[in-house]
């Protein structure tokens, strides 16, 4: 029966006298089971595309391992410790990727196959970043991706009068302490005045979760 027809008759159904719940039951199932499986497949590849950020809580199963089915949370560095794999860079990457090292990191102590590894997202935030200076709109924001800086300052309602944009930097915390990364917004703020068509030699800077625009 395709989907039309369902459709049909469900609404004969419930337009007459009298329906009982097991009737609504069968209809609701039989809808469910005739949806296009692009549908009911929206929310995992919605998942799968996330790019996951610092804070954010992610589950992991390991199959036919109950002691390694845990909930870990990406640490502000945008790592997480789990058994037997180490320390894993979660934060600017997706579910997938994730665990697809995982499960590298573990066959390492298996003889046979090892088992497959699934990560799923259980609480996203956002990756938050801040903009603070001379903008119209100071103060912290958040993205499901990771903005370019002109991305950035548009969120942050564009420059206020006397920026000085040629002295612009991002401050970004590492594990290996914090870095300042000079950013040439004045190139990038005139446009097609200052830059050549065609592809961009160096790519826009883009923010990580947790970085800070500075613009003086």
């Amino acid at each position: 029966m395709s989907l039309a027809q369902l459709r049909s008759l469900s609404c004969s159904v419930l337009s007459g006298p009298t329906i009982g719940f097991r009737t609504i039951a069968g209809i609701l199932a039989l809808l469910a089971f005739a949806l296009p499986p692009a549908m009911a497949q929206d929310a995992g590849t919605s998942s799968a595309r996330y790019t996951v950020n610092a804070g954010d809580e992610l589950d992991v199963f390991v199959w036919g391992e109950e002691r390694m089915q845990r909930q870990v949370l990406v640490q502000p560095d945008g790592t997480f410790a789990f058994p037997l794999a180490g320390t894993i860079k979660a934060s600017g990457r997706n579910v997938t990727d994730i665990a697809m090292e995982l499960r590298d990191r573990i066959s390492l102590n298996y003889r046979a196959a090892p088992p497959d590894v699934t990560v799923s997202l259980r609480g996203g935030t956002g990756m938050r970043f801040y903009v603070v200076g001379k903008v119209r709109t100071p103060g912290s924001f958040t993205s499901g991706t990771a903005p370019n800086v002109l991305q950035a300052l548009s969120m942050a309602g564009g420059t206020a009068e006397f920026a000085d944009v040629r002295h612009a930097v991002i401050l970004r915390q590492t594990q290996q302490g914090q870095i300042v990364e000079p950013v040439q917004l004045q190139k990038l703020l005139k446009g097609g005045r200052s830059l050549d068509p065609g592809t961009l030699a160096k790519p826009l800077p883009t923010l990580s979760s947790g970085d800070v625009l500075v613009v003086p």
